[in-house]
């Protein structure tokens, strides 16, 4: 994977592919409140410091993909946005959610520098079309169902809309019921294509439904998998933290708290380090 050339795409002044040291995707998985946001955006670019690694602020305004009716999906777009929008003035990084509707791109895209689609919805020929239309950097994750030589064909979806600042992400293939497994091997296959690759190394260790009315999962492994994901040469990374995991509202077993990032960040840069030594 290493040795494929990758279209560079710059968010900022962060410059993800090729040799550039990885960058890092984080933050809650679902938004609380601003102070909430601010909080975490803080923690992290303090987590990042020491090793100089960049981030983009992820955080959700609509869970819309929930187990169940009776599980929280968030503040909804217009508190939401708002909120992204002050944590990008404030902090100055870019800020990153996930996009559902056709509707909803245009109206992201005013307050976001990434359009993130969700797994479920990457081959939503409508919404890749109107996400790619903002020009803004897009984010598309793997479904848990698609191969990933298929995701070819979702990539060139965005960009026969002419935009070329597109990311493609890993987070896991379903195997059986509630389980799903991450195929290192999908990584340089994706990375072919030439977009820059992304691994989700939370969602990759998320057990679907797994806890009857809301997924489970099992965080003790996602630091495992960022750490082979760096070694094989991803662009960047995506994992979800949280202050307090097991309290929070949306996908709180696969989090990484937040006091454990730094270390996280310092070891997975020592392994990406490495990997693009090779280069």
């Amino acid at each position: 994977m290493t040795q494929t050339p990758t279209t560079i795409v710059t968010i900022g002044d962060i410059a993800i592919g090729g040799a550039h040291p990885v960058a890092l995707i984080s933050g809650p998985c679902q938004l609380e409140s601003l102070d909430h946001a601010r909080m975490m955006a803080e923690r992290i670019s303090e987590a990042c410091a020491p090793t100089g690694t960049r981030f983009i602020f992820k955080a959700s305004y609509d869970k819309a993909n929930r187990s169940s009716l009776g599980t929280s999906r968030g503040l909804g777009m217009e508190t939401g946005l708002e909120i992204l929008g002050r944590i990008r003035e404030e902090f100055g990084v870019p800020v990153l959610t996930d996009v559902h509707e056709v509707w909803h791109c245009a109206k992201a895209a005013e307050v976001c520098d990434v359009l993130q689609i969700p797994a479920f919805l990457c081959r939503q020929t409508d919404l890749l079309l109107a996400a790619g239309e903002t020009g803004r950097a897009i984010n598309i994750k793997k479904g848990q169902f698609l191969a990933p030589w298929d995701m070819k064909n979702v990539a060139d979806k965005v960009a026969s809309t002419g935009n070329r600042r597109i990311m493609l992400c890993e987070r896991g293939t379903s195997f059986g019921y509630n389980t799903l497994v991450t195929d290192f091997r999908g990584l340089p296959v994706m990375a072919a294509t030439g977009w820059p690759v992304v691994f989700d190394a939370t969602h990759s260790v998320q057990q679907p439904g797994g806890l009857g009315g809301a997924s489970g999962g099992q965080r003790q492994f996602a630091p495992v998998l960022a750490r082979a994901a760096c070694a094989v040469g991803v662009s960047a990374l995506f994992i979800e933290t949280h202050e307090d995991p097991d309290r929070a509202p949306s996908d709180g077993p696969n989090m990484i708290p937040v006091d454990r990032m730094g270390a996280l960040i310092a070891e997975l840069r020592a392994f990406d380090d490495l990997a693009k030594s090779l280069l």
